[in-house]
């Protein structure tokens, strides 16, 4: 289980969430297996971008299950950080999606200091709330992100739809990316064309109800 809904962005804040399990299994190889799950999980969520001292990710092994106990580096350990790492990503998900006023989780599939941008930027998130392909905005925060590629190489695509080729606009069907938009679920891909690397971040919309919890988070 996981509680949060604002204030999240790596790593963790103001996010509690506890896991457990029946198998046996040593602590150290417990506490690396986590360690491994939340960096692909817990640490690429955002809402907001902002953080606070509030962040705490819990693993208890009950060994109830009776197994023999689990080391690190065996067939049985491999497994069950597969399961641990998919609890963790559907519950990341589940955060990044019921963010404070959020309407729809958008996924960021880039290299992660451009998507950690993105998934923090106002402009982009008030784009995504308002249905609107603008495509600059992302293109804008990849660039003041700190990472180094080249403009003129970039292809962007909401859900399917590409929207920017070569750095530049072209002409795309307004129609077919609104209805993308529109989803629940959003897909943003910058393909940088510059070698294999690749990462994901899971945030969501900025909406009205954003600003209304917040300015009266007090009074």
């Amino acid at each position: 289980m996981a509680k949060g809904s604002g204030m999240i962005h790596p790593n963790m804040a103001t996010m509690i969430s506890v896991i457990t399990t029946d198998a046996a299994i040593s602590a150290k190889s417990l506490k690396t297996a986590l360690k491994t799950a939340a960096d692909v999980s817990y640490n690429r969520i955002s809402v907001d971008g902002d953080t606070s001292v509030c962040d705490k990710v819990l693993l208890l092994a009950s060994g109830l299950a009776g197994n023999a106990p689990i080391e690190e580096n065996t067939d049985d350990y491999h497994t069950f950080l597969s399961a641990l790492e998919d609890v963790c990503v559907t519950l990341s998900k589940m955060l990044a999606a019921d963010g404070e006023g959020a309407t729809k989780l958008l996924t960021i599939d880039d290299a992660h200091m451009i998507a950690s941008a993105i998934a923090k930027s106002p402009l982009c998130k008030t784009a995504a709330f308002g249905n609107d392909a603008n495509w600059g905005r992302l293109l804008t925060a990849a660039g003041y992100s700190g990472a180094s590629f080249a403009p003129a190489k970039v292809d962007i695509y909401i859900g399917s739809v590409q929207v920017c080729k070569n750095g530049g606009g072209l002409a795309f069907d307004e129609d077919a990316a609104l209805q993308v938009l529109k989803k629940k679920e959003v897909t943003y891909i910058i393909d940088l064309h510059d070698g294999d690397a690749s990462d994901i971040m899971w945030t969501c919309d900025f909406s009205l109800d954003y600003v209304k919890i917040n300015a009266d988070y007090r009074t």
